[in-house]
This record gives structure tokens, C-alpha cells and sequence, in this order.
């Protein structure tokens, strides 16, 4: 199960990123709600948020020890539980996705913008770290479910 969360996340970002970069490098945006959701190219030389600009060796080294540790972690403990498991298989997808993007771009390709007319604009960002967010919302729920 984990291994095709892995490669069904990857091909799914792959093709998202391969479908911006051909057709909205050139063009300002795909209004898709008005006013609320758009797809828009960016070229992401950070990390989440912006941080960590132009550190693309530093991030692609923390990014493939995290990737490499979680792997380890699912291979030698074998964990029961589905939703550990998966939520770890999320991040690892997504962790490679964006991983990819810097070994081949140098930076990371985002174009998925949800703002609020002119007056919100949340961190524009891309499948690869959806599939980050909620591995991590899954993981923390396992943490805090057997804290109990």
C-alpha cells in the first residue's frame, strides 16, 4: 500500500508540475473561482512559505535524510497501523516530488493560489506538498491518538 501511494503521488505531481510549467510559465493566471482559487507558475527557490530561499543543496540533504530515516522506519518496525503507515507514505511521496524539482530545476515548481480578492494570499504550493500537509495532519493525529 505504501509503495503505491508513493509512486501514484509522485506521477500525479510529476504530471501537475510537467502540465504548469507548459502552459502557465507564459501566462499571468488560470482564473479557475474568481477572486478565490487560480493556478499560477512559481518558481520556489525555498522552502515551505518562502524560507530558506536559494538553499537548494542544504534543503535537497535535509529533505533525502528525512525521506531516507522514514523509509528505514517503515522497513525495519513494520508499523500495524494503516494510518501511520500511510501518512508517512504521503510525506515520503511528497518529500521526493519536491525533491526531484530541485535536482532537475533547482528550484521547486508551485502553481496552486487560494487567496481572498487582493486581500489574502495564502503560500502558493503544489501536489507534492498537499500530500506533505496531510501526511503530517495523519501523522500527528497517530501521535496524539496513542498519547491516550
Amino acid at each position: 500500500m505504501e509503495i503505491l501511494i508513493v509512486i501514484l503521488g509522485l506521477v500525479i505531481d510529476r504530471a501537475t508540475k510537467i502540465w504548469a510549467l507548459k502552459s502557465l510559465t507564459n501566462v499571468d493566471e488560470i482564473v479557475v473561482i474568481n477572486n478565490i482559487f487560480s493556478f499560477s507558475y512559481l518558481e520556489n527557490r525555498g522552502a515551505a512559505f518562502g524560507i530558506f530561499q536559494n538553499r537548494v543543496l542544504p534543503l535537497a540533504i535535509v529533505t533525502s535524510l528525512v525521506s531516507i530515516a522514514m523509509i528505514y522506519y517503515l522497513i525495519k518496525y513494520k508499523p500495524k497501523s494503516k494510518v501511520l503507515r500511510m501518512s508517512l507514505a504521503l510525506i515520503i511521496g511528497g518529500a521526493i516530488g519536491n525533491l526531484l524539482d530541485r535536482y532537475i530545476y533547482k528550484f521547486v515548481v508551485d502553481f496552486i493560489m487560494f487567496h481572498y480578492k487582493d486581500v489574502y494570499y495564502f503560500p502558493t504550493f503544489n501536489f507534492a506538498d498537499m500530500m506533505v500537509v496531510v501526511g503530517t495532519i495523519l501523522l500527528a493525529i497517530c501521535i496524539l491518538r496513542d498519547e491516550k
